[in-house]
């Protein structure tokens, strides 16, 4: 009988894979959760793997061989204090796959504060177009591969590494499970500001990182960034960097933001090497691709495999994705996490569209954004945009008054900077005032980490419902 294996959490997008790739090695997987949400929870039904919810005793009936705890189940969890009391195995995420499946391949491991689900989809691409049967693990569904997750035959194994922390019983950063041969570093700033002291403690999990790639590796890191360089300072392993400045050994040139492309030309060691292109909108994506091109290129794969495979690369789930067309108004969401990644995406609508008014509809849900901590930033990362829509900030409760995002203080910030900004409490209250405000040629982007109340089914709806109410003639007199 094959090993049975449950997950609590397995909702997360990680976990969910990992669920997955054990059902994909013939062991007998069963999982539970608070509540099922997409995508995931979509994603675990086409493959047939039970969710139970929400949490309880029962879900562990019969008793599993080996329970994986995911990193957002805490002590007093029914379930967690259950396996404690019954002696059942347990294991992290990380654990499990470093020793099932990491183990024995060359592990290729992007990380960074920013674009790592981007980057790591387009790397898995790459590797897959060039016929090397690469396996990879992503936070995210890659539309090109309509999974988050592959089980290849080759000797690659392509990770998104997190820095966030493992377990309630390991508070070390994920990736440094993972042990990498090769690693792309985006990009290093605050962030997670419930795990993470300040910068410097960031820094700190990042030069761990660093400093377990081998000498026979490399590293491709971003060109700019003070806290990279101290971050990168004592690698043991070669450093090339990628970015716009003249000094990166992969130097983005002649970049063209288009409304339906972006096209660019890669310099390496300062003589032209290739001209890239796909459909994704913003400069920091061509940043990404360069990145991914870099690493590829040093695993042998050629420019011209490289470039090709570029041009047919999609995108990930909730990155820039187009949820909605209504009537000439575009409804866009994009995982917004901090004010940095904010910043990029709406800079990224202005290029893909010139002249739209474009708004900004922010449930502050990510456990950074919660917190006023990165207040000024966020102000002028929204104020990009149009119009600033605010929603309450997400289970407020937990975060202590003097460490929480003032919602009417950002506000205000925003406003000095020449943008009209609201706060509207949730999202059916937002759908309800700000819809009938929409216009043709309106882009609105929908920023959270989360469900957001529904809102990406619900405005869609909505819009609709207006388009198609009658207009009342006014009665002669």
């Amino acid at each position: 009988m094959s090993k049975h294996i449950h997950l609590i959490g397995i909702c997360g997008t990680a976990m969910a894979s990992l669920a997955g790739m054990l059902q994909q090695r013939g062991l007998r997987v069963t999982g539970s959760d608070a509540a099922a949400y997409p995508p995931m929870s979509g994603f675990l039904a086409s493959l047939g793997i039970p969710v139970a919810q929400p949490f309880a005793e029962k879900n562990l009936s019969p008793r599993p061989d080996l329970v994986v705890v995911g990193n957002a189940i805490s002590r007093g969890n029914v379930e967690l204090e259950f396996v404690l009391d019954q002696r059942i195995p347990f294991c992290s995420l990380p654990q499990i796959l470093q020793e099932e499946f990491l183990r024995g391949k060359d592990v290729i491991a992007v990380a960074g504060t920013h674009g790592k689900t981007t980057t790591t989809s387009m790397l898995a691409w790459i590797f897959h177009s060039a016929g090397l049967q690469p396996s990879f693990l992503i936070g995210g569904i890659a539309e090109n591969f309509g999974s988050s997750f592959q089980l290849g035959q080759g000797q690659n194994f392509i990770i998104e590494a997190d820095e966030y922390d493992t377990a309630f019983f390991d508070k070390g950063p994920k990736f440094l499970h993972y042990f990498p041969d090769s690693v792309v570093l985006t990009s290093v700033e605050f962030d997670h500001a419930d795990i993470y002291k300040d910068l410097e403690a960031v820094e700190t999990a990042f030069k761990r990182l660093v400093n377990l790639v081998p000498r026979r590796g490399k590293i491709v890191a971003f060109d700019t960034g003070a806290s990279l360089e101290r971050c990168l300072a004592k690698a043991f392993c070669p450093v090339e960097r990628y970015g716009s400045g003249a000094g990166a050994q992969w130097q983005v040139s002649h970049l063209k933001l288009e409304p339906t492309r972006t096209a660019w030309s890669v310099l390496h060691n300062g003589q032209h090497w290739a001209d890239l292109e796909f459909s994704l909108g913003g400069e920091y994506n061509a940043w990404n691709a360069t990145a991914a091109a870099g690493i590829a290129a040093s695993y042998g794969i050629s420019k011209e495999a490289i470039a090709a495979a570029l041009r047919t690369f999609k995108s990930v789930k909730r990155r820039l994705e187009v949820r909605a067309e209504i009537h000439g108004i575009t409804i866009i969401e994009d995982f917004a996490h901090h004010p940095t990644a904010i910043a990029g995406t709406l800079t990224a609508l202005r290029s893909r569209y010139p002249g739209a008014r474009l708004w900004a509809v922010l449930e502050p849900r990510s456990n950074t954004l919660r917190r006023r901590v990165l207040q000024e930033d966020l102000a002028r990362s929204l104020a990009l945009a149009d119009e600033v829509v605010l929603a309450n900030v997400f289970k407020s409760e937990a975060i202590p008054e003097t460490e929480r995002l003032n919602v009417e203080e950002l506000t205000a910030l925003i406003a000095r900077q020449g943008r009209r900004a609201r706060v509207i409490p949730d999202a059916d209250a937002i759908i309800k005032t700000t819809a009938p405000e929409m216009r043709s040629g309106d882009v609105i982007a929908i920023l959270s980490n989360g469900g957001f109340g529904g809102i990406y089914e619900k405005l869609p709806a909505e819009l609709k419902t207006l388009a198609n109410r009658p207009t009342e003639v006014p009665s002669k007199a």
